[in-house]
């Protein structure tokens, strides 16, 4: 008789793309261990992530804002949810693995530091071998969490996390749908934070970004600005390397 993961897994060979991370497929964790009864291997580790220590404290750590006064900026920890809601979302039309994704996108910045981008360049001059909360979000799934054993995620979840930076080069069509969804939910949130709290105004916005990106979060995460963004990758690098100069000389002055 069929466990209740092999039932699962057979539904993923028969309904995913052929484009797809299947779970049976997996390159396996480092250390092996017996296969549940009920949940394929990337559910089991999204699972993991969310029962983490480190994934409860994300809810203290601020995105962008340091200090901010008022309950509806974004931390950390809605940051995630959102990423992983817009990679679910794409990875559902794309007839792509939504566990993987969810695994890698809910694990994605388990590592980052407090106070957003300034406290990872703050601790990348006090350590010696520098920092980046890519390798640090590794480092918590391999060895901090679970009294040093860490935990013992596959290779695809992992490889993910460490490569959602624009710089990385994920190894599954998963990962790269997160490394576009972190994008996607940070450019828009941190302009509706910013506006929320009067640094910015949308006519500080070229017109051109903000057809491109769009500001409305709910059209931005729902919509026709998502598309877009997906067939156009080339937008990726330039619209985001813009976008980060108007948000840092916005913050500089």
């Amino acid at each position: 008789m069929k466990t209740i993961r092999e039932t699962l897994e057979e539904r993923e060979r028969e309904n995913l793309s052929p484009y797809a991370t299947l779970s049976v497929n997996s390159k396996g964790r480092v250390r092996e261990e017996e296969q549940c009864d009920i949940r394929p291997v990337f559910q089991r580790d999204r699972d993991r992530i969310i029962h983490c220590k480190s994934f409860r404290r994300l809810k203290d750590k601020t995105q962008v804002f340091l200090s901010p006064e008022g309950d509806h900026y974004r931390t950390r920890l809605t940051h995630t949810l959102e990423v992983s809601q817009n990679a679910r979302t794409i990875a559902k039309a794309l007839q792509l693995n939504e566990d993987l994704v969810e695994a890698i996108a809910l694990g994605h910045d388990l590592g980052h530091t407090p106070f957003g981008h300034a406290g990872e360049r703050a601790l990348d001059l006090l350590c010696s071998k520098g920092f980046g909360h890519f390798e640090q979000s590794v480092r918590v799934v391999e060895k901090l969490e679970n009294g040093g054993r860490g935990l013992n995620l596959t290779f695809e979840v992992r490889d993910g996390i460490r490569n959602h930076r624009t710089a990385g080069r994920p190894s599954t069509l998963e990962g790269k749908i997160v490394r576009l969804s972190d994008k996607i939910a940070y450019v828009n949130a941190d302009f509706d934070d910013a506006i929320r709290a009067n640094i910015l105004c949308e006519e500080d916005i070229p017109i051109e970004i903000r057809k491109a990106i769009g500001l409305d979060t709910a059209k931005a995460v729902l919509g026709v600005e998502k598309a877009e963004l997906i067939k156009r990758v080339d937008l990726e690098e330039e619209t985001i390397d813009e976008v980060v100069a108007i948000l840092a000389a916005e913050f500089e002055e």
